[in-house]
């Protein structure tokens, strides 16, 4: 029971504090991460992952982590696949990590190019995945 004199701290999680990770290595110039569904069941009561996207800046270098592994998707060869991490940062501590595993590149699609627009074009990918794996980072005990 808490009194009137104590302190209740309510986290919160800012959308714009995040990071992405390809291979343990911090992806730079995500945009933004849309329709991460961290749990959901089918009708036998089976986890079932859910496409997501992740919208980046297009990137010149074509040795960075990523344009390397749309390169190897764009070959042909067997869907190429990588373990990412969502990572959920609120005032410079991680809260949370979402480890996508065996995830692969189903379709990279881009932003309109557009004369009147002085936006940066976005590269808009679709990543199906096998599993999901959620941590807790600021739960040292959790139970």
């Amino acid at each position: 029971m808490t009194d009137e004199n104590t302190i209740v701290a309510v986290d919160s999680l800012v959308a714009n504090e995040f990071e992405v990770e390809i291979e343990g290595e911090k992806l730079l110039g995500v945009f933004r991460v849309d329709g991460l569904v961290t749990f959901m069941l089918d009708g036998d009561g089976n986890r079932v992952g859910q496409p997501f996207q992740l919208a980046k800046m297009v990137q010149r270098d074509g040795n960075n982590p990523f344009n390397k592994w749309l390169r190897e998707t764009a070959s042909g060869n067997a869907k190429p696949r990588r373990e990412l991490a969502i990572v959920a940062i609120d005032d410079g501590v991680e809260t949370r990590r979402w480890i996508v595993k065996g995830a692969w590149i189903r379709k990279v699609s881009y932003s309109s190019f557009d004369t009147a627009s002085s936006e940066m074009v976005e590269e808009i990918i679709t990543i199906h995945y096998d599993g999901l794996v959620e941590t807790w980072s600021d739960t040292p005990d959790l139970e």
